[in-house]
């Protein structure tokens, strides 16, 4: 007869070996969300403070440049590439926004 242990040891085997290859991955979502509504209501000429309301305060916080602000954001499903993509440099002078560049490209491989 079959001991009790074995029969558990067995059963414990077989579930890790089938449950292992089904692996659960997430969406993964990293920045900030800059809706497009927000974006075409960015302009020159803004402040600092107008641009942190309506974008958000930015992911990245260069220490060395203090007048650029860099919004990026991508949205990864699953194992796919990142399938929405999105980068935006705000520059400013003097406290206010002197340039913008949008749709900057990202790493393809993201």
């Amino acid at each position: 007869m079959i001991n009790r242990n074995w029969i558990v040891l067995l059963l414990m085997t077989f579930a890790l070996a089938t449950g292992s290859g089904c692996v659960y991955r997430a969406s993964i979502s990293q920045g900030n969300l800059i809706k497009e509504e927000n974006l075409v209501q960015l302009e020159l000429g803004m402040t600092k403070n107008q641009v942190r309301f309506l974008l958000g305060t930015p992911m990245i916080d260069d220490p060395f440049s203090k007048e650029r602000w860099d919004y990026i954001y991508y949205l990864k499903l699953r194992r796919d590439d990142a399938t929405f993509k999105r980068w935006v440099s705000v520059f400013f002078e003097n406290d206010v926004v002197s340039e913008i560049r949008r749709d900057q490209e990202l790493n393809p491989g993201l």
